[in-house]
């Protein structure tokens, strides 16, 4: 029997069988994919196949082919990932610019990771409604930014409604990985997009100004007009999983854009003559901001560094 997996708490999956039947299903004590050192080897979005037993449960006892897949880098096990979700067709990156704030760097690891496996981004800044004039300044500044390096962006209120319209028609039949720090509002933007959905939502820590997890687990929810979100726990940090250095230039559009009339083919851009990528930074062609996250990721060759909060 075969299905698609659409949650996972983390001991249990629940896999909507081909027949239409919600079917609660443990992975096999012996099952591992091969050359993914992974701490969920299955993932919210797998298409399964899985044995029945007696008792009305199952053993996920096979897996099909990934078309894509969005990972980091498990936040308590450095040698291994933890893979977000499986065979989407967008991510859609919930970002605040306070109440908490988004870090840069935490946008761009996130972005050059759907890169490396060819996921596209929308990135929706949610939240307009409580900014003041200052702070829209800087919002208007980070859309424009990531409008120039090439990504879809939008700015939302979840809590007024501001913006949903058009998101919704963004999400129409396809596969969406919701995705964003904890406490930027991504289970209030799922309840206003799906009203039956009942997410709990939590209060930002005035003291810390950042938010609580209120969703522990993924789930795959369907949309009324055609397509999937898939929830899923906020998180603090990104690391990133297996890029090799030589890589990350081409998930960073803009400096693969100027990596190109570097004098060396081989060019780190951090110090090398003749770079055109550092002479881009010096003459604002490229964002400091996106620069300084590149250095960032050519340094987590340092195991201990992703587990600073990015």
């Amino acid at each position: 029997m075969k299905g698609l997996v659409i949650k996972n708490t983390g001991s249990w999956y629940t896999v909507r069988t081909d027949d239409g039947r919600d079917v609660d299903s443990k992975i096999k004590g012996n099952f591992r994919l091969k050359g993914i050192r992974s701490t969920n080897p299955v993932a919210v979005g797998d298409r399964v196949e899985i044995a029945e037993n007696v008792e009305g449960t199952a053993f996920i006892t096979g897996i099909e082919d990934r078309r894509n897949y969005i990972i980091r880098k498990s936040p308590n096990l450095s040698k291994q990932s933890h893979i977000i979700a499986a065979n989407v067709d967008m991510a859609l990156l919930v970002v605040t610019v306070n109440r908490p704030q988004t870090s840069t760097t935490f946008i761009d690891r996130f972005l050059a990771s759907a890169e490396a496996y060819r996921i596209p981004v929308l990135l929706a800044f949610n939240k307009t409604d409580i900014l003041n004039e200052e702070e829209q300044h800087y919002q208007q500044m980070m859309i424009n930014l990531y409008e120039t390096v090439g990504y879809e962006c939008m700015a939302v209120s979840a809590e007024t409604g501001s913006g949903i319209e058009q998101l919704v028609a963004l999400l129409k039949g396809k596969t969406t990985v919701l995705s964003g720090n904890s406490g930027v509002g991504k289970s209030t933007l799922i309840n206003r997009i799906l009203p039956g959905a009942n997410l709990r939502t939590a209060e930002i820590s005035d003291a810390h100004n950042t938010g609580m997890h209120t969703t522990t687990f993924s789930e795959m929810l369907e949309l009324p007009d055609g397509g999937y979100i898939i929830d899923t726990p906020g998180i603090k940090g990104f690391g990133t999983f297996d890029m090799e250095p030589e890589e990350l230039t081409g998930y960073f559009k803009e400096i693969f854009h100027f990596s190109k009339d570097c004098r060396f083919s081989n060019c780190t851009h951090r110090h090398e003559p003749g770079c055109a990528v550092l002479k881009a930074v010096e003459e604002h062609f490229i964002a400091e901001s996106r620069y300084r996250s590149y250095l960032s990721m050519l340094d987590d060759k340092d195991e201990n560094k992703y587990r600073e909060a990015f």
